[in-house]
């Protein structure tokens, strides 16, 4: 299992998926365990994230990224 980062994804791309009608998620600066029931995709509006799957390496991304989580994947 892989996440994916696209680091400044093309505006057609982002049209595409509909990115701006998408929910915004927000959350504070803390750490806690996922489990990404589906794929989930992310377009990271500000800030940053570290994120570590069980038994892997940690993957980070920021701003302007298009991420993308494999279903099943567990993390924090």
């Amino acid at each position: 299992m892989q996440i994916n980062v696209e680091k400044n994804p093309a505006q057609s791309h982002l049209n595409t998926l509909g990115v701006s009608k998408w929910p915004t998620w927000q959350k504070e600066i803390s750490t806690f365990d996922w489990i990404f029931h589906e794929q989930e995709i992310a377009y990271i509006l500000e800030g940053e994230c570290v994120i570590t799957p069980k038994d892997g390496s940690p993957v980070s991304f920021a701003k302007g990224d298009l991420v993308t989580f494999p279903a099943g994947m567990k993390a924090s």
